[in-house]
């Protein structure tokens, strides 16, 4: 337990330091974490060391230059240019090294850039958005805080088990409170922070707790998809890099689906359905 609430408090410097001054600082940062949770789902699949994998590693270093160089690229023909030829350097791998490679294998290569690098990669673009010094932290509030929530309120009244093959201990009354828990925590500190998110939020205190709300719920799917993979191969951890947490994929396995969901979801707010789409 002191293992982990070090490790806890280590994570918690570190996300201040580079995300407070943000910039190159954080880019870098989320790189890093990017690339690190790409190696741990690549030894699940066994080719961290690999040529798919170091093709997978190279394919994200080129995806994160191209988000410093062109900034906010979400939703542009950059993203799918690059997805394509993600895929074609990977399946030349498969075919020019056949039989060495699994089909699965090739598929997790290439899905990992957008499960991990990308997904992630929402962090840093939330963060360059207009009042993304404050919004930024909703993402961690509504994934960490509803993780909290959810935790405390299923110790009290769980009695329904959400998902007993993946995760025995949630239950759906935690799973509610948590995602309630973190639309409250959203709306205190939209009110708090009113006057710094009112650049990028019209109602800071009730669109927080939006945002965390769908956020809090995105990350319920996030934590049972790393679980799910987990079990689907036979993995306790993905790494012990750490301690008391396990690695990067287990420690910010529901961040990766909350960040682009509070990036999602500020933009409609902001700009309305109908833009998003088109």
């Amino acid at each position: 337990m002191w293992k982990r609430l070090l490790s806890g408090i280590v994570l918690v410097t570190l996300m201040v330091v580079f995300i407070v001054p943000g910039g190159k600082l954080l880019w870098m940062g989320t790189l890093m974490l990017s690339l690190i949770g790409l190696f741990e789902l690549y030894r699940v699949e066994k080719i961290q060391k690999k040529i798919l994998g170091i093709v997978g590693y190279v394919c994200t270093v080129i995806y994160y230059l191209m988000l410093f160089l062109h900034g906010d690229t979400a939703g542009s023909h950059i993203h799918v240019i690059l997805f394509v030829g993600m895929l074609i350097a990977m399946m030349s791998v498969y075919v020019f090294t056949f039989p060495n490679y699994h089909t699965e294998q090739v598929m997790t290569a290439f899905t990992g850039q957008i499960y991990v690098s990308v997904m992630l990669s929402y962090i840093y673009m939330t963060r360059i958005q207009t009042g993304g010094a404050f919004l930024v932290w909703l993402i961690f509030l509504s994934s960490w805080g509803a993780d909290t929530c959810a935790y405390c309120v299923g110790m009290l009244f769980g009695k329904h088990k959400m998902s007993p093959k993946l995760s025995p201990k949630k239950s759906v009354e935690g799973a509610v409170g948590g995602v309630l828990g973190a639309a409250a925590l959203g709306a205190i500190y939209g009110s708090i922070f009113a006057g710094q998110l009112s650049a990028g939020l019209s109602n800071p205190a009730l669109d927080c707790a939006i945002i965390c709300f769908v956020g809090a719920f995105i990350s319920i799917v996030g934590d049972l998809a790393a679980s799910a993979i987990k079990r689907d191969h036979d993995v306790k951890d993905y790494s012990k890099l750490i301690p008391g947490h396990g690695g990067v994929l287990d420690r910010y396995d529901s961040v990766i689906f909350v960040a682009p969901a509070i990036y999602a979801t500020i933009y409609v707010l902001n700009n309305g359905v109908l833009n998003l789409l088109g």
